[in-house]
């Protein structure tokens, strides 16, 4: 609920008074129900428009069919928390839904979340100093533990959607997601430093990473890693990856299962980003059944990510090797197994390690790849170095253990394999 002068200068303008009305009245059966114990507080079908809203312990959130829930975009519903954005803990505006340090929530039901995104994505392409805060995501879930999203739509999210963040025991599942594909960073979902999360059944749609793995960025002063993640059935189309990790991933992700899902028309497909100092290490991901198509490279594995002011740093680029320390982020045990990818348009794949820490044990078994017949070059991963290409093999550097079983590229313009040195040595005494 909006307090304090911030809510005093809202109800002096007669077009939101009845937003703040309305936001005060769902919050208020949101409060009451927690302070009963817990129980669900029902949206009728009908549109509402509203404000900032808070979960609380214990509470479900049932969107009745044909119930929409419109979130109004006047930065001022949307007053100013502490929490995390890209990885830094700071002040944002506070998220469209949110609940923090809660237990036993839940947003259900076959209703719609609009987040009014268009109002906002105007004014940060044209007036970006204009944002006191970074924008709200839709739903934003801070300190949470037995947590579950089922069946609604999420639309026009003003940033990103769905955020996990610090949460134990997440459930999601069978929910829509729908952004525009020129929407600016609108993820789908971005579960950062949570443990136990389940993703089924989805459909994501979005203008940025459909889902995205993270766990901090570098100078975070208590790194937490992301752990335990299985991503099962989903559809993701459009965006800039299918499933990604990072480029946030200062306390390490391990324990990711990626199986059952398609990716349509995705940037790139399975997508591992960082850089050095950020640290952290990516270990024990397994891929497996997955579909793809339209697809510019099916797998990126880059270090060199160079997006953002640091990105633009010389130590991001420098391809010479750098001392090992806490700073030095670590990738290995990746396996991808059964994996088809139709009209690429890239490259198979691009991946690499740092040199002074090799991305170590890779396996692609049983994966196919072919490529679109007309394919204007594109540049397959985002580091400085890389270029432009069509049609090209999989490409792979500073990589040990590269292990390569039934793998087939077909008709590329050029070799299958691009190797380094080094990985070609390693992968001919890796193979059987």
């Amino acid at each position: 609920m909006v307090r304090g002068s911030t809510a005093e200068r809202i109800l002096a303008r007669p077009d939101l008074a009845a937003v703040v009305e309305a936001t005060a009245a769902l919050q208020a059966n949101i409060d009451r129900a927690s302070a009963r114990g817990g129980g669900r507080v029902s949206v009728a079908a009908g549109v509402r428009e509203v404000g900032s809203l808070r979960l609380r312990s214990g509470v479900e959130l049932h969107l009745e069919r044909g119930a929409v829930l419109r979130f109004v975009p006047e930065p001022e519903l949307y007053p100013a928390i502490d929490a995390r954005w890209e990885g830094r803990a700071q002040r944002v505006h506070a998220p469209c839904l949110w609940a923090s340090d809660a237990c036993d929530i839940a947003l259900t039901g076959h209703g719609t979340i609009d987040g009014g995104g268009p109002a906002w994505w105007r004014t940060f392409r044209t007036s970006p100093a204009a944002l006191a805060y970074p924008r709200p995501t839709l739903v934003g879930l801070h300190g949470c533990t037995r947590v579950t999203v089922s069946d609604v739509t999420l639309l026009n999210s003003p940033a990103w959607t769905l955020h996990p963040l610090l949460c134990r025991d997440v459930r999601i599942t069978g929910i829509r997601i729908l952004n525009p594909p020129d929407s600016p960073n609108t993820d789908g979902i971005d579960p950062e430093s949570c443990s136990g999360v389940r993703i089924s059944d989805c459909h994501i749609d979005v203008g940025d990473d459909c889902i995205a793995i993270k766990a901090g960025a570098e100078g975070s002063s208590d790194p937490v890693a992301c752990e335990n993640i299985a991503i099962s059935n989903c559809t993701m189309v459009h965006g800039h990856g299918g499933v990604v990790i990072g480029s946030e991933m200062s306390g390490g992700v391990r324990g990711v299962v990626v199986t059952g899902c398609v990716f349509q028309g995705t940037d790139r497909g399975i997508r591992i980003k960082t850089r050095r100092r950020r640290g952290g290490t990516v270990e024990d991901v397994r891929v497996a059944h997955v579909v793809m198509d339209d697809v510019s490279c099916p797998l990126v594995i880059n270090p060199f990510y160079f997006c953002g002011e640091e990105g633009k740093l010389p130590h991001v680029a420098d391809r010479a090797p750098h001392p090992v320390d806490a700073g030095t982020p670590r990738i290995r045990r990746i396996h991808i197994a059964h994996v088809t990818a139709t009209n690429a348009r890239a490259a198979a794949g691009w991946v690499s390690g740092l040199p002074e820490a090799p991305l170590e044990d890779l396996v692609l078994d049983d994966v196919v790849v072919t490529f679109a017949h007309r394919s204007v070059a594109e540049v397959p991963a985002m580091a400085d170095g890389v270029p432009a290409m069509a049609r090209r093999g999989l490409h792979a550097q500073f990589a040990t253990g590269v292990r390569l079983r039934g793998v087939r590229i077909l008709d590329p313009e050029g070799p299958e394999l691009v190797l380094d040195e080094r990985t070609v040595r390693l992968a001919e005494a890796a193979t059987p």
